[in-house]
């Protein structure tokens, strides 16, 4: 569970407690007891009699387009099945880690031209990117050693053209987060 992840559950309990569900002897303890969880299993018993805001409508596929600009995506998003990501002269950075992903495999196909593209996993995830063509440009993946075997398998096809494509997990360095 990411600090995000902790915030988005207080703010929720801030909401019970402004709408008067909780007490606000309820609301300390609860933070309290949220803050010091490290799963979404142990967050469960803080939220379980409160309503649970609406899930958004996840769509079957996206197309994303640009031209000469920068095309980007991160936080709080909701992933469909499928991306397929156009760009040219332009860079592209799509961060999955604070992302809604209801998906077990997220295809993303790729049509990027003179730019580079990278996409930021989530922990735990997994990637398949031997179908991307690669022209005057390089294709780095960096998997971290004993986070594979997620919850979530991204597969990369497609063409990226004169630039990289960046395929990484989060960079952390004490609170920040990149």
């Amino acid at each position: 569970m990411s600090d995000a992840d902790r915030e988005r559950v207080v703010q929720m309990l801030n909401a019970a407690v402004g709408e008067g569900r909780i007490t606000l002897a309820e609301f300390e303890e609860r933070v309290a007891g949220v803050l010091a969880s490290r799963t979404f299993g142990e967050v469960e018993p803080y939220v379980a009699d409160l309503p649970q805001p609406p899930a958004p409508p996840v769509r079957d596929v996206i197309e994303l387009k640009s031209m000469a600009s920068t095309l980007s995506r991160s936080g709080a998003w909701t992933v469909p099945r499928r991306l397929v990501v156009r760009n040219s002269a332009g860079s592209v950075k799509l961060d999955f880690t604070d992302a809604l992903i209801t998906h077990p495999v997220v295809e993303i196909h790729l049509d990027v031209l003179a730019g580079t593209t990278v996409l930021v996993l989530p922990v735990g995830a997994t990637v398949e990117a031997g179908e991307v063509h690669t022209m005057a440009g390089s294709l780095k993946i960096r998997q971290p050693i004993g986070e594979l075997g997620g919850h979530v398998h991204f597969v990369v096809r497609g063409r990226q053209r004169m630039g990289d494509l960046v395929v990484r997990h989060q960079y952390r360095f004490w609170h920040w987060r990149w």
